[in-house]
């Protein structure tokens, strides 16, 4: 046993030894011989291990995000020949069907996209332009993907300490969705210059590709092997609220063990009489809910150690919210590139330094205004930060006044 730990822990070194190296500019060729000398094949956990270890000896997250499309050429060709995970084939289970979204999303790119493209080269006429725009917005929809990955999936590993690879991971689907959001714009403001365009949307959608062969080769092996059926029946419950790309399950997934029948929903907690007692009133339970979720706006509450408490479930909601989100640090519900400005949001409201803070966006035809306050007892002491979205546009568009009476 100790030899195979010992192999393990000096594979995990070299491993990390030849992502530094990267880092300091070495090419892949490089060290790809230096790989092929050590490794006879190398795990999905073995990846996922190597990021978070360089992340935990202080290589910032940025840094392993940017070296992650170089590394994941590098290790390809032993995860295909030797790490052949067998997935999920089950309709409904959570990796069935994100699996199923990539086979939609390849056929898009093969079938719709790169022929366009093609046509768009010899051609850059308008209808061939336009051709190619609408394949390209379709593509947009990879987001429901990608949020389901990020606010379903990444909670349950967080759960398990594996931190590191979603972060990594997070950023890049943020900069893919932001190349495909320029490769429209590139086609909607089209310059004259084809080869230019045609350039960044093929680097985008090679992207692409790229993430669905580090999500089936290492992302979903490593989740299987970590997280219980009771986990992944909750990603697949929460799924609905936040939508799929391109394809819808191809059915609802039950664990063999489980009676659907069976299944209890989960009740809050109250006093033994039944009602939740507060200084000014008196609700139960049923009330208190139904009464936060008839407000027109989005509640979230965090603690003051930084975990989701709560979230309000309105029947128009602002930000899609799923259940896996309670209990997950705020600081992992953000991409990392504004982790940055959760941390000082949250530190202002925390140190007194500010009560509240506001933002507000434009979000396709509605204006929503985003309101931070800092949550406090009677002595002053700071209990947690309350999250209020609001979407003001009707209220922009008031004029005059309404009484109470007028109909």
């Amino acid at each position: 046993m100790s030899e195979i730990i010992n192999n393990r822990e000096h594979r995990q070194k070299v491993l990390k030894e030849i992502i530094r190296e990267l880092h300091e500019g070495k090419t892949v060729d490089e060290v790809k011989e230096k790989f092929d000398q050590l490794i006879q094949g190398v795990s999905a956990s073995e990846i996922s291990q190597m990021e978070q270890n360089l992340i935990m000896e202080g290589l910032p997250v940025e840094e392993v995000q940017r070296l992650c499309d170089v590394h994941a050429a590098v290790f390809k060709g032993s995860i295909e020949d030797i790490h052949k995970p067998e997935a999920y084939e089950m309709p409904g289970h959570p990796v069935h069907t994100f699996k199923l979204e990539n086979r939609a999303l390849e056929r898009l790119i093969d079938n719709s996209i790169l022929p366009a493209l093609d046509k768009f080269e010899k051609d850059d006429s308008s209808q061939n332009r336009q051709a190619l725009l609408e394949h390209l917005i379709k593509l947009q929809e990879i987001d429901h993907h990608y949020k389901r990955k990020e606010n379903n999936l990444f909670p349950f590993l967080e759960n398990y300490g594996i931190t590191g690879p979603p972060q990594v991971m997070w950023g890049v689907d943020d900069e893919i969705r932001a190349e495909i959001k320029e490769s429209i714009s590139r086609i909607e403001n089209y310059d004259g210059n084809a080869a230019e365009a045609s350039d960044f949307i093929r680097k985008t959608v090679d992207r692409v590709n790229e993430m669905i062969f580090k999500e089936e080769n290492i992302l979903f092996p490593m989740a299987l092997e970590t997280l219980t059926e009771d986990e992944w029946l909750k990603i697949a419950e929460d799924s609905e609220e936040i939508g799929y790309t391109l394809v819808r399950p191809a059915g609802r997934w039950q664990p063999e063990r489980q009676d659907p029948e069976a299944a209890v929903p989960e009740q809050p907690v109250v006093d033994n009489k039944g009602t939740i007692r507060l200084e000014t009133g008196v609700f139960t339970v049923e009330e208190l809910e139904a009464m936060l979720n008839s407000l027109p706006v989005d509640i979230t509450f965090v603690d003051k150690n930084n975990i989701v408490k709560y979230f309000s479930q309105g029947k128009e909601r602002i930000f899609a919210r799923t259940k896996s989100v309670i209990g997950r640090s705020v600081q992992n519900c953000h991409p990392p590139a504004s982790v940055h400005v959760v941390n000082k949001i949250v530190e202002d409201l925390r140190s007194g330094k500010k009560d509240h803070e506001d933002f507000w966006i434009q979000k396709g035809e509605d204006f929503i205004h985003i309101r931070y306050f800092a949550v406090r007892n009677a002595d002053g002491e700071y209990l947690g930060t309350v999250e209020f979205t609001q979407n003001i546009k009707p209220l922009r568009e008031l004029t005059g006044e309404k009484r109470l009476l007028d109909e």
